[in-house]
């Protein structure tokens, strides 16, 4: 007996002995699976009240699902899983709900490749490598903790937090204080195609046992069907095809003649597509911008009825013969066997769903008259397909993983959405769209799914049962309040994405399709803007909010070019409760993560880290409501939260979240989002920060953290300051100030960088001038006191024949005339105060300018619209915010965090 075999006997056995399942003893694992089926049956009617239900016959969900670990609808068992993991903790683990917790925002570098088998073996539209979230999950988490991901997608959370119980895998990534042991999971999404895969990816399944079901399948099917892919070789034996080019057929609009696109516009010779090519017929030069594509009656025996679709002829076939590649034009067998194949009746079930009206659903309708799932395919490919699920085994336990693995092709291999590749790349789709080209390469299934089996057999390494899965909308996933450890997610960004448009081919072959009303998406067909996008995604994060314990950490996985959907997530989250602890964009070059203060132009992948307030610090804060003290225990609170020193190899980084800027503003944020008044000023915060924390390099720490950072401080030799874009008049005012603690210098040494840095700044925004910006912010030494400590130590440190003088020696004040500096705490808040004068001034201004008039404000200063805000807030003068806030462009309200934030809680309480 080999190894495979036994291994296979083992397992098979193993499936027929007892099994315990939420503390039920079954025989085996059918029937385990058989009586949650039945009890599934009898919950979807409760089930069907709750949102993102997915659309579905009940026979087709029970089918899909796999309960109680994964249901193909919202998962009626997930409580109890909880229940059941928490006391596994104790039991298991020792621990209890009283265990002290504490972790700072995970801010190591973080780079993984996309190379991993798992990684590659579906093509989904999104996905994060899971050893990128095993790093997350590893420094929030203990072995047997409960990890949420609402938006799943492919489940690489779930893998991840399996992962974290492989020694080995744990071990190469080099985290030293990493506890190895699985986590637990519940992943759920909207989508059906997302939560099947999720679901599979997630199984333990037998590989050997996989293969030789799978292999068995295509042998069957190939018996029956294996002739559609042969072709003449030209000795007159059978060659194996790989795959049939079909081209657009467009017409003459001089001649009318019909031009076969590939027979006319391919270069043979160059291996080229010509742009400009001649008629056959009347030699006018045409290109396919020019010429009309033609469409033809036909009668569709799916449908049984006839269609109007684009005209599409086979003009090239690749295949195999005797191990070697040949191309050949097609013959009259070939022709001839398309036809016969086109007239036949497909005998087993093909989806024929009609598309639905879309943004991307259009494309395929308007170019191919593509208006059902079926017209996605060739008819030889869409029989075959459907004699392939006609035949999955259902009593073998892999059954739902066999499914995976034709769904896995589905979408990008075998469908007419395949683009024929003249380079060596090989065929494929355009991602993220539903694009058909005008040269398609209709793939050899069987060819294709060998192939896919070997990927989705080393994709099968997550060990036990370690997760459940399910679909529903993530406002509406009923946990019990208080029951996460942990959540990472990578939710959907604004239109970046139209999931249930791409997934609605895969979902109509499952029977099981997105209930989009709770999609939160920028969508113009499901007349979902960015204002409904920001409503859904604020309900999903509220949901979070409830459901994750006190004092516990979410991790955000952003990827979008456009601030407004970042500040809208930002804003979300926020509003919910949750407080933002570290922003840490890719840096794509390098391969890591840096931490970000402005993302107004987002560019890059960012990784938000958020915490949830200790119950404690909010009541504390509730009771301090009007007092100063309700600013403080929030900062408090915040400063444990932050890192206590970054860096590595001998260099160390600012903590942008522990300068009191950021810090204030992360205050405001926190009062404003809760309905809370704003306790105190910028310049009394300036003041109080440095009066009540000890600071280390313009950054604030507890008494408990400052040793700490001295100690780490002592053995760093470079100090790097934080990557700034400057964008506005707040991201000005903090490069010049990096500047300045590096090196004091005058007006003429800042200037011309300084130019440099605001070629970006938006065309609203009404910039003051460096020597405005320096007035008002910054303090410059005139030669007529002692030379503050700040310059003199640096021109000390720089040259040599100032060193060992004193603050009030001659020379030294020579050398120090005319240099900008930061000022100490004291007279910073001197300058706030006169700053924020000018800045109200100005905001009335705008406000006397834009009197009853409805007409917009084209250029401001968007410091002076955020002073104005912040105090008609302190004033309750909620009105003026929406008025003024009205008259601003309102991409500039989406795209500013602080101005959005002000102008959305005041219409709320308008409104209430």
């Amino acid at each position: 007996m080999t190894n495979n075999e036994q291994l296979s006997f083992e397992v098979t056995k193993a499936d027929n002995t007892p099994v315990v399942c939420l503390g039920m003893t079954f025989e085996s694992e059918e029937a385990r699976r058989e009586y949650f089926r039945e009890e599934l049956r009898k919950k979807l009617p409760e089930l069907k009240q709750i949102e993102g239900f997915p659309i579905g016959e009940d026979e087709d969900i029970i089918t899909l699902s796999d309960p109680p670990y994964y249901t193909a609808c919202p998962n009626p068992w997930v409580n109890n899983f909880i229940e059941e993991w928490e006391k596994e903790k104790f039991t298991k683990y020792g621990r209890d709900v009283n265990d002290e917790y504490h972790r700072e925002p995970f801010t190591t570098d973080v780079s993984e490749g996309k190379n991993e088998s798992i990684y590659t073996a579906h093509t989904y539209h999104t996905k994060v490598p899971y050893k990128a979230i095993m790093r997350y999950i590893l420094h929030y988490t203990k072995p047997g903790d409960i990890i949420l991901d609402a938006f799943s997608g492919t489940g690489m959370t779930g893998v991840a937090a399996n992962m974290c119980g492989d020694k080995e895998q744990v071990m190469s990534l080099n985290m030293k204080t990493a506890e190895v042991g699985s986590r637990k999971s519940i992943l759920s999404d909207l989508s059906p195609a997302a939560s099947f895969i999720t679901a599979n990816y997630n199984t333990e399944i037998n590989s050997n046992n996989f293969v030789r079901e799978m292999e068995k399948l295509i042998v069957q099917s190939e018996s029956e069907f294996g002739n559609y892919y042969t072709t003449k070789h030209s000795n007159g034996e059978n060659g194996q095809i790989n795959y049939v080019i079909w081209s657009d057929v467009f017409e003459c609009p001089e001649c009318n003649e019909e031009i076969i696109f590939y027979n006319e516009a391919y270069d043979s010779k160059e291996n080229v597509l010509l742009k400009n090519f001649p008629c056959p017929k009347c030699s006018i030069e045409l290109s396919k911008e020019k010429m009309n594509r033609v469409f033809e009656t036909v009668y569709d025996n799916v449908l049984n009825e006839n269609i109007n679709i684009g005209k599409q002829e086979p003009v090239q076939i690749n295949y195999i013969y005797n191990k070697k590649q040949y191309k050949k034009v097609l013959d009259d067998l070939d022709k001839e066997l398309i036809k016969r194949i086109n007239d036949s009746v497909i005998n087993t079930w093909v989806p024929t769903d009609e598309m639905p009206i879309g943004v991307n659903t259009q494309q395929p309708l308007n170019s191919h008259g593509f208006k059902n799932v079926h017209h996605f395919y060739t008819k030889r490919n869409l029989a075959i397909l459907g004699d392939l699920f006609s035949r999955i085994n259902h009593d073998f336990k892999g059954s739902l993983y066999m499914k995976l693995a034709i769904q896995s092709i589905l979408y990008n291999l075998v469908s007419k959405l395949v683009r024929y590749n003249l380079g060596n790349r090989g065929n494929g789709i355009l991602n993220g769209t539903l694009y058909v080209s005008s040269l398609t390469a209709e793939a050899n299934i069987y060819k294709v799914l060998n192939g896919k089996v070997r990927d989705l057999q080393k994709a099968l390494i997550v060990k036990g049962k370690t997760n459940i899965n399910s679909i529903q909308s993530a406002n509406s996933i009923q946990l019990k309040d208080n029951s996460i450890d942990y959540i990472f997610t990578d939710p959907p960004f604004g239109a970046n994405i139209n999931y249930s448009e791409l997934n609605y081919i895969w979902e109509s072959w499952l029977k099981v399709k997105t209930s989009i009303q709770k999609e939160a998406i920028v969508n113009a067909a499901q007349e979902k803007s960015i204002e409904e996008y920001k409503t859904l995604i604020e309900e999903c994060f509220s949901n979070y909010y409830r459901v994750l314990k006190p004092n516990r950490w979410i991790t955000v996985e952003f990827s979008n070019s456009k601030a407004s959907v970042w500040n809208a997530i930002q804003e979300a989250m926020q509003k919910a409760g949750f407080v933002i602890a570290n922003v840490a964009a890719l840096d794509k070059k390098q391969g890591s993560f840096k931490a970000v203060t402005s993302t107004t132009a987002v560019k890059q992948d960012l990784v938000i880290s958020a915490y949830k307030p200790g119950e404690e610090n909010i009541i504390k804060m509730r009771e301090q409501t009007n007092t100063p003290e309700s600013a403080w225990t929030f900062i408090s609170q915040h400063l444990e939260k932050l890192p206590v020193f970054l860096g590595a190899k001998g260099e160390a980084s600012i903590i942008a979240e522990r300068t009191p800027r950021i810090l204030f503003d992360r205050m405001v944020a926190y009062h404003v989002q809760s309905g809370f008044p704003v306790p105190i000023s910028s310049a009394e915060f300036q003041v109080g920060v440095t009066q009540r924390f000890p600071m280390r390099d313009g950054m604030a720490f507890l008494e408990s953290q400052v040793a700490e950072y001295d100690k780490k401080r002592t053995l760093v030799k470079e100090f790097t300051q934080m990557s700034l874009f400057v964008s506005d008049e707040n991201s000005s005012i903090e490069w010049i100030r990096q500047q300045l603690m590096k090196k004091p210098q005058t007006r003429q040494d800042l200037h011309p960088q300084f130019m440099k840095e605001i070629q970006h700044i938006a065309k609203h925004e009404q910039l003051p001038e460096l020597d405005d910006l320096l007035a008002q912010n910054f303090l410059r030494y005139e030669g007529e006191e002692t030379v503050p400590d700040q310059i003199a130590s640096y021109l000390r440190r720089n040259f040599h024949d100032m060193r060992g003088l004193e603050n009030t020696d001659g020379k030294l004040r020579a050398k120090a005339m005319n240099r900008w500096y930061v000022p100490d705490p004291n007279k910073q808040a001197d300058l706030e105060k006169l700053r924020e004068k000018t800045l109200l001034r100005e905001f009335d201004h705008y406000v006397e300018e834009l009197g009853n008039s409805k007409k917009k404000l084209k250029q401001f200063r968007t410091e002076a619209i955020r002073a104005g805000f912040k105090k008609a807030w302190s004033e309750k003068n909620y009105e003026k915010i929406v008025t003024v806030g009205d008259r601003l462009p309102e991409q500039v309200i989406q795209e500013d965090d602080k101005l959005l934030m002000y102008y959305d809680n005041a219409q709320v309480r308008l409104d209430m």
